[in-house]
């Protein structure tokens, strides 16, 4: 196989004479006929950098843009989400660029040696070869960077057009994502450039014309390698995510960035798994019976692999990544609808909203009213009174140098809503009994709530300064009162003793009702409207914002950082935004208006998603069909010989559809049941359990997933298609 094989040699005397068949004066006219005669390698270079620089601009242009600024808190879930995926997006697309380089060079080095053969020195032949080079790079990148542009436009406006659209939809750019394609494109053309001059510097002329026939094995490492490399990538992604959590309770410390060098395994073991599927094969593990039998089966495809390992597994590994951040992404969308929509059919009652005393809302004949021009009946009608108080608790108080911390007790810390036991019973209809001095906390059904504070030891009157002192005595379980800020149930003397004297900007109401019969949007949305009318400017605050916290802090002569963070602001004038619905800090919850409205309150979240897997998904197809393309291509004198040699047809189809299934096959299935599990663990570790919402969304990630494979099965039978045609064979 290493060989030379008269059918290429005599390619190559074709292509020779072809390329000096017309005289040739000067050294410049051969150098111009030889870059010609490689347009092909120049056409798979500006393709390859062309497409790197429209994912990393198109991705930064949507992670800078204002729209998607204001939706992303930062620090959010969401927010961390989409920067993982844009990192492993960048690293994949690094790579991608340096291989297409090094592929670009390989070729190009038979030129470089027919001209030093020819008598062209090295000093002449660089400016030509580095005006090529920069030429090239710097056409493809700046292409590349101005079409990531309209190619976010267009999925934007797609989505808008044929999904939903919403004033939160208007898509808005910012200029400084043009600093990360900018630094991209540096490190594309530069290194082209250094490749250029190690190329042109190189002393062996022969060594040089032969580059583009010379094999890059790689170094086998036994059949243990896969195997080990799976075991690799689960111990790398267990303490990548949780060397932060363990870091914070040990040391009492921020986790330092250089954490994140903890996933270095995960790298490790997907290069193990790759190299494992190049040199061996998945059906040649240890221990396997039947190995030794099927030892020369397949030898042809899995040779051609392997004597271009280093190219190989270094693509796979790159589709393995792009594939894992395509599945992260979209494993988004159906696990946050399946939660929101199966706590929407949970809620006891169809409509419910609290608002304080001070505050002018609509009082029950009013809705009734309107209910009534809308033609539906109310019933169940409910009303309760709540206050709200300062709570102690176990404070995180930073040190002097910003990077240390320690836990301290405070007996006024943070915001806590009080329900009476009564009132409580007559809005859930349970009855409870509370000793004086205790306090339940109330969460949804599996206790997935983040809104508790086991600690607090004392609740204090912000009016009056009344305290008392109080522990922890267990869960209640409401889906509906779960939302409230920190919503806890206490005994009727202890709220009394709590609510003497409080002023009406710490006391509050509670509604809830539902509808006599069939529901009507038309309703909900007017009743909506109103109700949010209804409020002053002091009720225009986030729900993160803490009142409690902000009088603690205005007592001591200190700033309150909410009032300073414009991702804690919402603004009446932007109602219609789903930051307002998301935040507000007495948003209603109407059952028939939240699930109408659910996309296009999640329409920007969902559409960041979705672009993220639509760029990752069709850059990791692109690659395997290039690779494809490549390994069989350069290795087209094999096929001929088979055919010399008597081969059937169906034989060489066999070897196309094993060459190209390793290809899509081994990143394919290697990305999906990765970032599945590892999607899963995330799950289960941010709240120690896998909630009922969370099952269901895991399982229409598992169908989202044979879907992937159904496209990647679709496009490899295409490609399989495209190379017969190619080596001519069918």
């Amino acid at each position: 196989m290493m060989r030379e094989h008269e059918t290429q040699a005599e390619m190559e005397r074709t292509e020779t004479e072809h390329t000096v068949a017309e005289p040739v004066r000067t050294m410049q006219k051969m150098e111009q006929k030889l870059q010609r005669a490689g347009r092909k390698q120049a056409k798979l270079y500006l393709f390859c950098n062309f497409m790197a620089l429209m994912i990393v601009s198109g991705y930064a242009a949507l992670m800078f843009s204002p729209t998607i600024q204001t939706v992303f808190p930062p620090g959010g879930d969401s927010r961390k989400q989409m920067d993982m995926i844009f990192f492993m997006t960048l690293a994949g697309c690094v790579v991608f660029t340096l291989y297409a380089t090094g592929l670009f060079f390989r070729h190009k080095s038979r030129q470089l040696g027919i001209l030093m053969a020819l008598g062209a020195s090295r000093k002449k032949l660089f400016p030509g070869l580095f005006r090529e080079v920069f030429l090239l790079s710097s056409l493809s990148s700046i292409a590349g960077i101005i079409a990531g542009f309209p190619l976010v436009w267009l999925i934007w406006s797609a989505f808008r057009v044929f999904l939903v659209d919403s004033s939160d939809m208007v898509l808005r750019f910012d200029l400084r994502c043009l600093f990360l394609s900018f630094l991209f494109w540096l490190l594309v053309t530069g290194f082209a450039c250094m490749s250029a001059r190690r190329y042109v510097r190189r002393t062996n002329i022969m060594e040089v014309i032969r580059e583009e026939h010379i094999n890059e094995p790689v170094k086998e490492l036994g059949r243990w390698c896969g195997p080990v490399g799976v075991v690799l990538i689960i111990i790398g992604a267990a303490l990548g995510y949780g060397a932060p959590g363990i870091w914070m309770d040990v040391m009492n410390a921020y986790p330092p960035a250089w954490l994140g060098i903890l996933y270095v395994p995960v790298f490790v073991g997907l290069y193990m798994v790759m190299l494992h599927a190049v040199v061996n094969g998945w059906r040649n593990l240890p221990g396997m019976s039947g190995r030794k039998k099927n030892l020369y089966k397949n030898i042809i495809s899995r040779s051609m692999m392997k004597f271009q390992g280093k190219q190989t597994v270094n693509n796979l590994i790159i589709v393995t990544l792009l594939v894992a951040g395509a599945c992260f992404a979209i494993f988004y969308l159906p696990t946050m609808t399946s939660s929101a929509m199966l706590k929407y059919a949970e809620r006891s009652f169809d409509y419910f909203y609290e608002y304080r005393s001070d505050q002018n809302v609509p009082d029950k004949a009013t809705v009734e009213a309107l209910a009534e021009e809308h033609g539906i009946a109310l019933k169940d009608w409910e009303t309760c009174e709540y206050i709200t108080v300062g709570a102690g608790g176990n404070t995180m108080v930073e040190e002097a140098d910003g990077k240390h911390f320690h836990i301290e007790y405070q007996p006024v810390s943070c915001e806590m809503v009080l329900l009476s036991e009564d009132a409580y019973a007559r809005m859930t209809g349970e009855t409870v009994d509370i000793v004086p001095g205790a306090y339940l906390f109330v969460t949804d059904k599996e206790e997935a709530s983040v809104n508790t504070n086991e600690s607090a030891g004392h609740l204090t009157s912000i009016t009056t300064g009344k305290q008392i002192e109080t522990e922890f005595a267990g869960y209640l379980h409401d889906d509906l009162l779960m939302g409230i800020r920190m919503l806890a149930v206490v005994s009727n003397e202890d709220y009394m003793l709590l609510a003497e004297e409080l002023s009406d900007e710490w006391r509050g109401v509670m509604v809830r009702f539902n509808a006599d019969g069939k529901d009507s949007y038309e309703f909900a949305r007017d009743l909506w409207y109103r109700f949010v009318s209804s409020f002053d400017k002091s009720c225009e605050i986030s729900v993160h914002y803490d009142r409690v916290d902000k009088v603690m802090a205005d007592e001591a002569g200190e700033e309150y950082w909410a009032d300073s963070d414009p991702f804690m602001e919402v603004s009446y004038e932007e109602k219609e935004s789903s930051s307002f619905k998301m935040n507000w800090r007495y948003q209603p919850k109407f059952r028939i208006l939240d699930i109408n409205d659910f996309l296009v309150t999640m329409a920007v979240f969902f559409m960041m998603f979705l672009f993220i897997f639509i760029v990752c998904l069709t850059t990791a197809l692109v690659i395997c069909y290039t690779r494809c393309q490549t390994i069989a291509l350069n290795n087209r004198y094999i096929f001929d010989d088979l055919k010399k040699l008597g081969a059937s047809q169906a034989f060489l189809e066999k070897e196309v559809r094993s060459q190209c299934g390793n290809v899509f096959r081994t990143p394919a299935f290697v990305g999906m049941a990765a970032m599945y599990l590892y999607y899963g663990m995330i799950l289960y570790v941010n709240d120690g359990q896998i909630v009922s919402s969370e099952i269901i969304g895991m399982g229409v990630c598992l169908g989202v997933l044979f879907l992937i494979g159904l496209l990647f099965y679709f496009v490899y039978r295409a490609t399989v298609r495209t190379l017969k045609k190619q080596l001519q064979i069918g």
